[in-house]
Formats: C-alpha cells, sequence, structure tokens
C-alpha cells in the first residue's frame, strides 16, 4: 500500500476527487478538484502547489563527494559553484541513460541529487574506492515545488533571510519560515516561474498552512500530476518509463536511449575529464545519433476532419497521454494521405490549452528529425487508426521570460 508522504494531513483534505496516484511507493494525488483545469492555470496564472516529496534524494558528502558526482554524471561538477543547481543525465558505461536528475551542490564537498528511479546502488557502487558517503535521504525531506507567475511573490511573504530578486535560475538559497529552516531552489518541472521548497518532514505541514495562508489573496491551489503532466509536455521536459526506458531496466537494446537521444546532449559536457559513458558518448557526438529528440504540432484542421469523418468534435481536449504512438514519413507534404515508413513515435502529447494547439514529444529517426520536417502521426478516432499531419517544431512549445528572470 502506498505510504503518505509529509504532507498528506493537507493533500488529502483538500483532493475532493479522492483520486490518487502511486508515484514512488507514496500517495500523490491526480488532481484535487473533479476537473484538472483549475489546477492547470494556476500554474500559468497565478501560483501552484505540488507535492514532489516521492522524489528519490540522495546525499554525497566526504572529502572525495566532488569526485564521485563527477564520475556519475555527464556534466562538469568541477565548474559547478556552491549554490549552483545542475539538470543532468547519467548513463551506463555504453553511454547510454539510466536517470536523470537534479545536482545541488550545498557545499564544497557536499551534494543532494534527486532521481525518478532509486540509484543509490549505483551511486554507492561508482563511488567504489573513493573516501565518499552516499546517503539516501528520501525520508528525512520533504519537498513541495511553488510553481507559476505569482509564486515569487508568494514566498517573499513566506521565507526569510532569502533576496529573492537576486536567486538566480537553477540556483539555491538558505532561508527561514515560520521560525525553520528551509532550503529553497529555484527549480521545477513546469517551465514556468518556479520554485523548490526542501524542508524536514516534521516541518511539512507549517510549510502548507504558511503558503496557503499568505497564498489566498495570490490564487495559490493545490495542485495534481494530471495538470503536471500538461504543463511538464509544454515545457518539452521527458519523463523517465514515459519518453525514454531507463538503461537499468531495458528489455532489449533498442529500448535505451543516449543523452542525445532524447534531447539531453546539451548536458554532456565536451571538456571535463573521465566520467561514466565518455567514450561512447564522445563516439557518438562525432559519429552522429540513430534519433532526435522532437517537438510536434498537429495540424488543428486536420484533426478536426478526421473527426468529422466520424460525426464527432475533436476529442483531444482534457488530460495528457502517455500512450506511445508511431510516427510515419509524410504522404503527401504535410497533408491528409496515404503514409508509409515508420520513423518513429510520440510518447507524450496533449491539448495545451494556453497554446490551444494539440502537440507532442518524442523520438524521430534522424534526419526526419529536423525543424520543419513534415510527418504524420497515428491518431484513434472511434477505434480508428487514422494519420493525422504534424509539423517538427522547436521546443518548448511554452517558455516564458519570467522562468529564467
Amino acid at each position: 500500500m502506498p505510504l503518505p508522504t509529509p504532507f498528506h494531513t493537507r493533500t488529502s483534505a483538500a483532493c475532493e476527487s479522492y483520486e490518487w496516484r502511486n508515484w514512488s511507493g507514496f500517495l500523490s494525488a491526480g488532481i484535487y478538484e473533479m476537473s484538472h483545469d483549475r489546477e492547470y492555470y494556476a500554474i500559468r496564472n497565478s501560483a501552484a502547489l505540488i507535492d514532489v516529496s516521492p522524489l528519490y534524494k540522495y546525499e554525497v558528502t566526504g572529502p572525495d563527494a566532488a569526485r564521485l558526482v563527477d564520475r556519475v554524471v555527464t556534466r562538469d561538477v568541477t565548474k559547478q559553484r556552491v549554490g549552483q543547481v545542475y539538470y543532468t543525465p547519467w548513463c551506463d558505461a555504453h553511454g547510454k541513460v539510466i536517470d536523470d536528475g537534479t545536482v545541488s551542490r550545498l557545499d564544497a564537498n557536499h551534494f543532494r541529487i534527486t532521481s525518478a528511479d532509486p540509484n543509490g546502488r549505483w551511486f554507492q557502487d561508482v563511488g567504489y574506492g573513493l573516501n565518499a558517503t552516499v546517503s539516501n535521504v528520501t525520508d528525512d525531506l520533504a519537498a513541495l515545488a511553488v510553481q507559476g507567475p505569482l509564486s515569487r511573490a508568494i514566498l517573499e511573504q513566506v521565507v526569510g533571510g532569502v533576496d529573492f530578486s537576486k536567486l538566480a535560475y537553477f540556483h539555491l538559497a538558505q532561508g527561514q519560515a515560520d521560525g525553520f529552516p528551509v532550503t529553497v531552489t529555484r527549480t521545477g518541472y513546469t517551465g514556468d516561474l518556479g520554485y523548490e521548497l526542501w524542508v524536514r518532514p516534521e516541518y511539512a505541514e507549517r510549510l502548507w498552512d504558511c503558503l496557503v495562508e499568505r497564498g489566498s489573496g495570490y490564487g495559490v491551489l493545490p495542485t495534481g500530476m494530471m495538470a503536471l503532466d500538461i504543463a511538464r509536455i509544454e515545457a518539452g521536459l521527458i519523463m523517465i518509463a514515459v519518453d525514454y526506458v531507463s538503461s537499468h531496466h531495458a528489455v532489449i537494446e533498442s529500448q535505451k536511449s543516449s543523452p542525445f537521444e532524447i534531447g539531453l546532449g546539451w548536458a554532456v559536457s565536451r571538456s571535463k575529464g573521465d566520467f561514466i559513458g565518455r567514450r561512447a558518448l564522445l563516439t557518438e557526438r562525432e559519429k552522429g545519433s540513430t534519433w532526435g529528440f522532437v517537438g510536434v504540432q498537429y495540424d488543428w484542421n486536420a484533426l478536426e476532419r478526421l473527426f468529422a469523418e466520424e460525426d464527432l468534435p475533436p476529442r483531444v481536449a482534457g488530460r495528457a497521454s502517455r500512450s506511445a504512438v508511431p510516427v510515419y514519413e509524410s504522404g503527401n507534404s504535410g497533408q491528409t494521405g496515404q503514409s508509409s515508413g515508420h520513423i518513429g513515435q510520440i510518447t507524450s502529447h496533449t491539448f495545451s490549452p494556453i497554446l490551444k494547439q494539440y502537440i507532442g514529444i518524442g523520438t524521430l529517426l534522424n534526419p526526419h528529425a529536423r525543424l520543419g520536417e513534415y510527418v504524420d502521426v497515428e491518431v484513434t478516432v472511434e477505434f480508428k487508426r487514422k494519420l493525422c499531419p504534424a509539423t517538427v517544431v522547436k521546443t518548448p512549445f511554452f517558455d516564458p521570460p519570467r522562468k529564467k528572470f
């Protein structure tokens, strides 16, 4: 049975839908109200409270802590400053992605790593022979994301000791709220202005109460996984076991992906020293990748026609889909028609309420992953598999300046 998070007394009281998800063995609200609409718009128009405590959390300490972390991840930890947060993948010896997450440098020899899957044993194995300790602190920290354009204004009312006007994107600061310590990172999974707060579990309820009390005038809302899923697709952000398969869980070799194939090539350092997977990744950078990460925008007029053929309006609004659908070469320069040649898959797709477009992310064979390429994506209408033309476009789909400034 899934366990309650440190915020459960508050999230359960707010969860009118009684719809819960099992997230890494913890209860996570899917939606709080009967529809996710208000929660989604809280992310985009005001502020959302999202319990992200189920994230796996590890702390690496000791004289060789930096060497261990640098050996694991693909980014150059020797260049990471204290107070800076990295988003990065880590790979196996063949350059295939195991997981992705954040690395916060709390001190010169103190790092905190978050991940979607349990990675403690891998970190310990990689650190064999080094003078460093890997500790699983998942149960020792409650984590709450405050996301949305008014998140900063609310936190300025709640958290003291932090100059939010100077807290840069993907950096952290130490502060206090209602007399207890809180770590603030300017990070999130929504592609919007946002922060994540990290506290001891015994302070979780007080933190929630302070944010709800001070944020009520700003339209703050508890927000669940349904709304978050739409936001992260709009932001072009990948999810493990949905948009890629961890190399530790892949059943066949073709299920594995390199960072270059899932849009994380930018996070592979060109100049750092040895790390797990370096040789394979340097070779792939030189020779090119088989797959490329893409965003696609569906042709709305064509989508309407596909539904009209069955006397239906377009039924695409609502929850995001994590069901992968095949992509084919365009049959007629982006117009509806016969298509041939399977060239990839869209792994996450949704109707974007703020963009008023149907969008998706996935992987295509190179060179079909080029911007502007026309493709045909499978759509099911009344149990019939049809093809909708779409265009490969730049991600993120939604990228407001406030996210970084």
